[in-house]
């Protein structure tokens, strides 16, 4: 099997690692769109901005030319987006302009498209469909994954949902190994709204805990926040008991909790008073919370599905509300029935 991951940031690097680390040499290549991205990498045999002191195997292609890059997998190797979801649309259209044969495609991007709502196999489809013939496999792998710890081989658990079984397998073939397990799931729907929720529902959990308070605040927000995602993924036509797997429940209990969360980190400058633009000035990563959450506000009232927690994050983001202001929101509300 051949792979190609196409994204050089922390994510992509860390996943493209996992991959050569028990594939036979020089099986898995890296893209950049950046040659002068490439040449570092290549120069310090790491990735000094995403992903620093974890070294590069020699065995690792790296590359960036995306024709050479698609080029070199055939109908039962595996390309792996590791984009942002703001740009996904984008590859997905690069990829389609550029190679004619049938390919298996697997996203790793987690959101929904801001200014449509729309999820990343929806975002699949609308992007395959303007090139009539073209007929690919494709899927999102998910879970709770710091790349960080994925890049030092420490354990971990995801999941690959697909319409297609066989899709599934060759995923598992590719990732599931040492000390990452790979399941698989036919729900695309709850899969990837949990991947989405969940960073709109961390930001909120490092508000809570920049604000000070407490754990209980926090218990109760993630165990509210998770009814929300399952009363989402249910309307949008998945399965609600998804949201009790890696890519709900898991997935927020890391990003919520975890000090290597983007999106918390989001959360805790906020509560601190940090203007937005600054928060993220300093962050230097993409924090997908922040680019999907009026998304998924506005799905969910295009779906008629209630969900104050996102909202007002989604509010406090747009600057219509204050952190505090946000929290005496929501202690607000008027009593009601758990479920």
């Amino acid at each position: 099997m051949k792979i190609t991951v196409l994204g050089g940031g922390a994510w992509g690097t860390a996943i493209a690692l996992s991959a050569a680390s028990h594939l036979p040499h020089q099986s898995v290549c890296l893209w950049a769109r950046s040659t002068e991205q490439i040449e570092a990498l290549r120069s310090n045999a790491e990735n000094k901005q995403y992903l620093p002191g974890i070294a590069l195997p020699k065995s690792l292609l790296l590359e960036s030319d995306l024709q050479k890059a698609l080029a070199r997998l055939g109908s039962a190797d595996l390309l792996v987006i590791a984009t942002p979801m703001s740009g996904l649309a984008q590859i997905l259209d690069a990829i389609f302009v550029s190679t004619k044969q049938a390919l298996n495609i697997l996203w790793l991007c987690k959101g929904l498209e801001p200014n449509t709502a729309l999820l990343p196999h929806q975002v699949f489809q609308r992007e395959q469909a303007k090139y009539p013939g073209q007929a690919h496999a494709y899927g999102v792998l998910s879970g709770p994954s710091f790349a960080r710890e994925v890049g030092d081989g420490l354990p971990c658990a995801l999941t690959v949902a697909s319409s297609q079984l066989e899709f599934c397998k060759i995923v598992q073939q590719a990732f599931h190994h040492g000390n990452i397990r790979v399941y698989a799931s036919d729900d695309l729907v709850g899969v990837e709204l949990g991947g989405a929720v969940k960073n709109v529902l961390a930001i909120a959990a490092g508000i809570g805990d920049g604000l000070g308070l407490g754990m209980n605040a926090r218990a109760a927000l993630l165990t509210r926040g998770l009814a929300e995602m399952m009363r989402l993924v249910k309307a949008a036509g998945g399965k609600s008991e998804t949201c009790m797997g890696l890519t709900g429940l898991g997935d927020l209990i890391l990003t919520a909790t975890g000090d290597l969360s983007r999106n918390r980190r989001v959360g805790l400058s906020l509560a601190a008073g940090q203007s937005l633009d600054r928060v993220l000035q300093s962050l230097g990563h993409v924090a997908e919370g922040v680019l999907c959450a009026k998304a998924v506000t506005d799905l969910a009232e295009r779906l008629h599905v209630e969900m104050p927690i996102c909202a007002t994050v989604a509010a406090v983001l747009e600057g219509k509300l204050t952190a505090e202001q946000g929290v005496r929101l929501l202690m607000g509300r008027e009593p009601r029935a758990e479920s």
